[in-house]
């Protein structure tokens, strides 16, 4: 800079760079900028208000003693605007001084929204905060304007077309802004007409039954699925050719979809345009490439059946099949590629498989990826397919699935990586996310039989990442209360046997038809293992201690009386029991498919009390449609008195209500006492019958159904002969509901079978019922 310039401080017709001016420096242009390049004596930085003077000398690129040059002097220009944080920046010259003279950008003070109903303002308000619009962040109109318009965007996905947004910005004090979103939200717009045109084999009523989207569905409050969106639309039509793919026809396509809007924004008319095409008849499944010349094996695997008509889904089906059993061989990399030959002139496909195996590989390693809490060896353990073997994909899913069965991971899944430089290796790397373990549980329920109940619990499935189970659990309600302290080992030994504790107490009052109570206290402790005899089935042996207490003064049922007068009001038992559980249920919750085989024994070998109790169980669910389920449930239970002594009164069944026989009231059937209460018996019989259906207009919330029910059973004494002149039956109709606060569970019926004094109550209902 020549000293001889009568000012030392360039402007804008000297030096002033702003970000066109950065820009133009950068690229050499505009000379009439130019400074002759001299040694920093001095930085000063003008104009900060919030911002720390650090953050700015962090970004220039140079420092005192540095000599400064217009390439520097650019450079500086886009490091601070690529901050975020100034609205202006230039760079001033005096003398051997640079001044970076800065105009700070506001800062959001508050982010509200006013009229919004449709949305979570918690949630927008961190989504907004993502989108680079939050309380503590420099304000950018440009980013303000992109945030109104997605929310305006997201508005549509909801049929809100006529939603309207409006952003307001606040000056505050000390350069900050307060951000307001104001929403007129309207009315959503609903589907007034939904249209298939072009069908010719299947009525307009079956097509329309099939989709998501309706025009008329009384459960529409609920399931809203009379709001139009693309995604929805586009999965219906996926839906549709599915359905037509799977009939035979395949040449279906959708020709065009047309959607009106109404010009007051409110109404929605939907024509969907098919073409269905011929239907073609499968004559031959034809197989080309390599099979390792296991032909009859893969043969085996085909689902796709000559002679009947065309189905995708089971040539989808044979061509996944065919994928894994290459999998199984080691071939980890093998393609199948279906193919139709088509004949129209007869309607005739042929369908042929294409298979290259490629080559075959083995393990290197094993890694597991995502885990931060949970250690390594949790995973590991459940791993089936090892390292330095050969890759089987059948291995390699059942591992997948063992891991994610643990219930410790939100996501689990399984890449294959082939080794650099080593063609036949691959390394498998299990990428987990995981999710909080532990839980704090306060709940209230209600039940026609209990009244209200109260639930408490602290559990953690996966206690300091070890993979070991510690929970407390409290529950009170009219007739019971539980106090249970549990912890189990999964992996007690390498082997994968599991060791489980629990301390407990436990009191019941059992029902009294006199209006009277009395109480069953038992407090006690047990430890089992479980010992894995297979993939799928689980041996259960244990040992305990209990203590039961019959306590009631007045109006005690005879039984009891006569039983405390005998053995004392406190019997103490020591049992072994043996279970074992197999379940092949699709899920927990609500089950299609699959079954779940349960048994249970108790053997009472020393104490006050000998006896052996035993309960059966078997449920089995059919898919009789896409949408209709049938459900059986059987359950036995027998109780015996051993070395002359008899049955505990205490370890009776019970039958009757929700779980047994519905209609008849929780806990009546079987033997009444000479006072009229009811005490159980030593052997019962259940078997419940149910069909679920869909909730008409609930589309496919396998959450929300309708079932009607069929029910027999009934519960005996010790010495009392089970035959079918005594058994209870009663039919009805029911809603189940996964609710948010738990399974609920409402049936009403009659009895198709009673005897005089039985007690009745048509109308049942619970949260947290199982079948």
């Amino acid at each position: 800079m020549p000293s001889h310039l009568p000012q030392h401080r360039f402007r804008p017709s000297v030096l002033s760079l702003s970000v066109g001016l950065a820009l133009a420096a950068a690229l050499h242009v505009g000379s009439a900028w130019a400074v002759e390049p001299f040694v920093l004596k001095d930085i000063r930085v003008e104009g900060l208000q919030r911002s720390d003077a650090g953050t700015v000398f962090a970004s220039l690129p140079f420092r005192i003693g540095d000599t400064y040059n217009d390439e520097k002097g650019a450079a500086a220009l886009r490091a601070l605007f690529a901050t975020g944080l100034f609205k202006d920046v230039r760079i001033d010259i005096d003398g051997g001084v640079v001044v970076v003279i800065v105009e700070e950008r506001s800062v959001i003070a508050n982010i509200d929204f006013v009229g919004l109903k449709e949305f979570d303002k918690e949630q927008l308000t961190k989504s907004l905060k993502d989108f680079g619009i939050g309380e503590g962040l420099p304000f950018d109109k440009a980013l303000a304007d992109r945030a109104e318009q997605e929310l305006k965007r997201q508005y549509l996905t909801r049929s809100l077309y006529g939603a309207e947004v409006v952003t307001t910005v606040t000056p505050q004090e000390r350069n900050r802004v307060n951000v307001t979103f104001t929403v007129t939200e309207g009315t959503a717009a609903r589907i007034g007409e939904l249209r298939i045109v072009g069908s010719q084999a299947f009525s307009e009523g079956t097509l329309k039954d099939l989709l998501d989207l309706n025009d008329g569905g009384w459960l529409n409050w609920y399931t809203k699925a009379d709001r139009y969106s693309r995604a929805k639309l586009n999965a219906d039509l996926e839906t549709l050719r599915a359905y037509y793919l799977n009939r035979g026809y395949l040449e279906f396509e959708v020709v065009s979809t047309q959607v009106a809007i109404s010009p007051d924004k409110q109404d929605i008319n939907i024509t969907i345009n098919v073409k269905e095409g011929q239907p073609y008849t499968v004559t031959a499944v034809r197989l080309e490439g390599d099979y390792l010349g296991k032909e009859d094996d893969f043969k085996s695997l085909v689902a796709v059946k000559p002679g009947e008509p065309y189905r995708a889904e089971a040539v989808a089906d044979t061509t996944r099949a065919f994928v894994e059993r290459f999998g199984t061989f080691g071939y980890a990399f093998a393609r199948v590629e279906p193919r139709t030959d088509i004949d129209r002139a007869t309607g005739r496909v042929v369908v042929v498989l294409a298979a290259d195996p490629q080559r075959r590989v083995y393990v290197n390693r094993v890694n597991v990826a995502g885990n931060s809490r949970t250690r390594d060896e949790v995973v590991r353990r459940e791993f089936r397919q090892f390292e330095s073997s050969w890759y089987d994909g059948r291995k390699i899913k059942l591992s997948r699935d063992r891991v994610d069965r643990l219930g410790y991971f939100k996501d689990v899944a399984i890449d294959s990586n082939e080794v650099p430089g080593t063609p036949d290796q691959v390394d498998l790397t299990v990428n987990v996310t995981e999710k909080p373990t532990g839980n704090l549980l306060l709940g209230a329920g209600f039940s026609s039989a209990d009244k209200l109940s109260l639930t408490a619990s602290v559990k953690q499935e996966n206690v300091f990442g070890s993979g070991n189970y510690l929970g407390l659990e409290l529950n009170t309600s009219k007739s019971s209360r539980t106090l249970v302290l549990t912890t189990v080992d999964p992996y007690f030994t390498i082997d994968g046997i599991s060791r489980a504790f629990d301390v407990f107490y436990r009191t019941t009052k059992p029902l009294n038809s006199q209006g009277e109570q009395y109480e069953l206290v038992t407090p006690g402790a047990s430890i089992r293992f479980g010992v894995p005899f297979s993939e799928f089935d689980t041996v259960f042996f244990g040992i305990g201690i209990e203590s039961t207490e019959i306590k009631g003064a007045t109006a005690l049922p005879n039984n009891y009386f006569l039983y405390r007068e005998q053995f004392g009001g406190k019997s103490t038992s020591v049992p072994i029991t043996v279970g074992w559980t197999r379940d092949g249920r699709d899920s927990a919750l609500v089950p299609t498919m699959g079954s779940l085989e349960r048994i249970n024994i108790d053997w009472g070998i020393a104490g006050d009390t000998r006896y052996l109790r035993t309960n059966l169980q078997w449920q089995q669910y059919w898919p009789l449609t896409k949408k209709f389920t049938f459900a059986l449930n059987t359950e036995v239970g027998y109780g015996k008195g051993l070395n002359g002594r008899p049955y505990p009164i205490f370890k009776n069944f019970y039958g009757g209500g929700l779980g047994t026989v519905r209609v008849f009231d929780q806990g009546s059937l079987g033997p009444v006492d000479v006072t009229g209460a009811y005490i159980g018996g030593s052997q019962r019989l259940n078997i419940q019958g149910q069909l679920y259906v869909p909730v008409p207009g609930a589309g496919n919330d396998r959450t929300l159904r309708l079932f009607s029910f069929v029910d027999v059973g009934n519960v005996w004494g010790e010495f009392e002969t089970i035959n079918a002149d005594s058994l209870r039956s009663s039919a009805g109709l029911g809603l189940s509901w996964i609710s948010p606060v738990g399974p609920l569970q409402l049936s009403y019926g009659a009895p198709v079978r009673s005897r005089p004094g039985d007690r009745i109550q048509r109308l049942q209902f619970q949260i947290g019922t199982a079948f």
